[in-house]
């Protein structure tokens, strides 16, 4: 059994040393930018874990997993377009550096490169692997979809957000482990019960990324904190509070939304001191830790044995467990 680092090794060598391209060499300059800027290569060592689970051999993983990943900084890239963002892991956004055009071009090319590395694999479960994909792919569209609506209406429920993380986040998370099993030869009910394992780590990594928004450590979290409640951004926690919010906290979450002279810093303190009140930073706890129970349940039933399981039990607590 590889260990994490190990995995993660693995990738990080497989990018450096993988240059994508042919003239023009302007396509493809930004996407080798984008790839080799970092990033935490969550998907790709999620499908290479998995995979071995069921197989001490894990190159012919190495490809696809390298597929997802190419395809997860594919919608960063135009995910930054949308958001008008600047700064992506400490770099310039390619539509920054570039422009909007290349950055859209070359985003194409990458979804285009994604199917070009997982038609390098060899497995008899090929057909299912791609159908994997192609819904995940389609999955995370919608997702972003739900996100841009959810922006100009007033109220969301709790469900649609959930669903729409789950679309956005999850689905992706989720695919790595179920193509790494069928890829490690593992049988259908083994590949579905890593699928929710990973829809659950997902949900639960989301939901802790709103929560360290609010409650995080400025300098642990690596960004600073309240960016959520000054972009009035349609988070879980945000979602709760309007949903339990009655008399003067109703009415000052109600102005504190729909004021645009009020001083960055008041405004932060001021969402998050009707946060406390309601104790939603309770509330969320909770939830994170019944997704994260739910997450390991799943695990828990795949027909591996336990210590097989421990690398991925590791990597789950780490996206988890970030330090607030």
């Amino acid at each position: 059994m590889y260990n994490l680092a190990e995995l993660q090794d693995k990738v990080n060598d497989f990018i450096s040393k993988d240059n994508i391209g042919r003239e023009p060499f302007s396509l493809y300059d930004p996407i080798n930018y984008t790839l080799k800027s970092g990033g935490k290569r969550i998907r790709p060592v999620l499908t290479l874990m998995s995979c071995n689970l069921f197989s001490e051999d894990v190159e012919n993983a190495i490809k696809p997993a390298i597929g997802l990943e190419i395809f997860h900084n594919f919608t960063l890239l135009h995910d930054d377009i949308m958001d008008h963002a600047d700064i992506r892991r400490g770099n310039l956004t390619v539509h920054k550096k570039w422009n909007e055009n290349t950055a859209i071009l070359s985003g194409d090319a990458m979804f285009i490169k994604a199917y070009e590395y997982f038609l390098d694999c060899e497995s008899p479960n090929f057909r299912d692997i791609l159908k994997v994909f192609n819904l995940t792919a389609l999955e995370v569209c919608e997702g972003q979809q739900y996100d841009m609506e959810f922006e100009d209406r007033d109220n969301v429920t709790e469900q649609e957000y959930l669903r729409m993380i789950e679309l956005k986040t999850s689905v992706l998370l989720a695919a790595a482990l179920k193509i790494g099993a069928l890829l490690g030869g593992a049988e259908k009910n083994d590949a579905d019960l890593l699928y929710e394992f990973g829809i659950n780590i997902g949900l639960a990594f989301q939901l802790q990324d709103d929560y360290l928004d609010v409650y995080g450590d400025t300098e642990v979290f690596g960004k600073q904190i309240g960016g959520d409640i000054v972009a009035n951004k349609k988070t879980f926690m945000l979602i709760k509070a309007q949903e339990l919010a009655e008399g003067e906290n109703e009415i000052r979450l109600k102005k504190l939304l729909i004021s645009n002279d009020i001083d960055r810093e008041e405004k932060i303190i001021a969402v998050t001191t009707i946060y406390n009140s309601l104790k939603i930073k309770e509330i969320v706890q909770k939830r994170i830790q019944e997704l994260n129970d739910k997450a390991l349940d799943y695990l828990n039933q795949v027909s591996v044995l336990d210590n097989k399981k421990i690398e991925l039990k590791k990597l789950a607590e780490k996206l988890i467990n970030r330090i607030n």
